[in-house]
């Protein structure tokens, strides 16, 4: 097993380059991966736009990168459209996320599977659609990227609610693909592996979870935050102009088997 690179040693990424003047929504950004990508997207040049469902929630790192912060809620269209109106947005990453219950489909908790679809699918759809208006008005093209999961692609025990709000996602992100493509307006996802976060920790750092799960993965570690911004950055950079509807894996080869 390798050993797990940290935040401080991550490598700057070439291709991140060409920000400047480029305003970034991203959601989710009082989780991990979405603070790690409002730290990466400062760093390259962007403006970028930190939301959560709190101000409190965002004041640490806002102040720490000089971000904006925006309150919402995703599951209020309401809440977005308001959000989201006179916004001048050339990029949106949807990272805001709801891990629901680790259940089978005979005892999931249905109300628990509807606010995981509504927030995961439902959200990130809203999002986009309030988004992109003025993104097409601006006429300099644009990108989105959606955070999904490594459960969308392959069946994992326990994780019917997430796993199938991952895959909702996975097909807006190519349907806006083929929508969005001829308004220069790239959509692609990530679909990464487990980051070991608190929250994270309660079902994956069970040592008969995890033990096994990571035997089948090549590179054998659970991915930082860090593993998972850089992608993001990367498919939100020109380097990545001739890339649209995909969905990338961050997942130290779990889903090749």
């Amino acid at each position: 097993m390798t050993d797990s690179p940290t935040s401080s040693t991550a490598v700057e990424n070439p291709a991140a380059a060409g920000f400047s003047g480029r305003t970034i929504l991203v959601t989710g950004a009082s989780g991990g991966i979405g603070a790690a990508t409002v730290r990466q997207l400062v760093a390259a040049g962007a403006k970028v736009i930190a939301s959560a469902r709190t101000l409190e929630s965002l004041a640490e790192l806002c102040d720490e990168t000089g971000a904006q912060p925006l309150a919402f809620d995703l599951t209020s269209e309401d809440s977005i459209r308001d959000a989201l109106e006179g916004l001048a947005l050339w990029g949106v990453v949807n990272c805001g996320g709801f891990g629901g219950e680790i259940a089978t489909p005979q005892d999931t908790n249905i109300d628990v599977f509807d606010k995981v679809i509504s927030i995961n699918a439902r959200g990130a759809l809203l999002v986009i659609k309030y988004a992109v208006p003025a993104m097409i008005r601006q006429g300099h093209g644009g990108a989105i990227v959606n955070v999904s999961s490594q459960a969308s692609m392959v069946a994992l025990h326990g994780h019917i609610s997430y796993g199938s709000s991952k895959a909702a996602l996975d097909n807006i992100t190519r349907v806006s693909a083929l929508e969005l493509g001829r308004h220069n307006i790239r959509v692609n996802s990530v679909n990464p592996t487990v980051v070991m976060t608190d929250m994270s920790n309660f079902y994956w750092g069970r040592p008969e979870i995890g033990g096994p799960f990571l035997e089948q993965m090549p590179l054998g570690r659970w991915a930082t935050v860090d593993d998972v911004a850089g992608p993001i950055v990367f498919l939100l950079s020109d380097a990545a102009a001739m890339i649209t509807g995909a969905s990338l894996p961050i997942d130290g080869g779990f889903t090749s088997r």
